[in-house]
């Protein structure tokens, strides 16, 4: 039989695999990063495992998938919509100005809505913060503390990934400059712009009873900002 170990140490075990992930995507391995995130996944959910955890823990239980899916779903339109008005209104169209995908093909940018994005974004990301700890800190510590500790870790998360956001984003250099101030303002406003969206993937998750809903609102967001970004060239 198995000896479950203590929450504080399955909490403290899951921080520490996602420090070692973030610097293994965004510094050492970042040609790795997809199997580096599907590794890191599967550790993630093996900690839930030797917790005493179960599916429903992390929000996989078999009888909310359905539920989860239909969630999923229905966000997925709601940020279609979304994305269709901005992308049609000038105000708001150059949002989608990025020098990042600036030079993807149609191919390349089918992977990354495919492939990079479901499976080496939004798979880690949604198991570790709003399945793992948000699940691990719920059943000791109540949904306030799950939210607002998982959401908190979500934001300094994206500290690395988002430093070089100033000269990806036009819209966002035009507005902040390119000085050190600059870097660190854009650098500050991401890190508390996704702490506050995993506030709302974390109460999705809670209302929704499932993994799925968040899931599906993450990569509607960054899955169609690719496909729209490269049909507004």
């Amino acid at each position: 039989m198995r000896r479950p170990v203590t929450t504080a140490a399955a909490v403290t075990a899951t921080i520490a695999v996602l420090v070692l992930s973030n610097l293994a995507n965004n510094r050492w391995a970042q040609s790795w990063s997809l199997p580096l995130s599907l590794l890191a996944t599967a550790v993630l959910l093996a900690i839930v495992y030797w917790s005493g955890g179960r599916w429903a823990d992390v929000g996989l239980a078999r009888g909310t998938l359905a539920r989860g899916a239909w969630w999923a779903l229905a966000l997925i339109g709601i940020v279609a919509a979304g994305y269709a008005l901005a992308a049609a209104l000038p105000v708001t169209r150059g949002l989608f100005e990025d020098q990042r995908q600036s030079g993807l093909s149609g191919g390349e940018v089918a992977l990354r809505v495919l492939v990079t994005v479901p499976f080496g974004t939004v798979l880690l990301e949604e198991v570790a913060f709003r399945g793992v700890l948000f699940g691990l800190l719920l059943r000791s510590r109540g949904p306030l503390t799950a939210t607002l500790v998982s959401s908190g870790l979500f934001g300094l998360w994206h500290i690395l990934p988002s430093l070089g956001l100033a000269d990806a984003k036009p819209a966002l250099g035009g507005a902040f400059g390119h000085s050190v101030l600059g870097v660190i303002v854009v650098d500050a406003g991401a890190v508390l712009f996704t702490a506050l969206a995993g506030c709302l993937l974390c109460e999705l998750r809670r209302r929704s009873t499932s993994l799925l809903a968040p899931m599906g609102l993450h990569w509607a967001t960054n899955a169609l900002g690719y496909v729209f970004g490269f049909l507004l060239r």
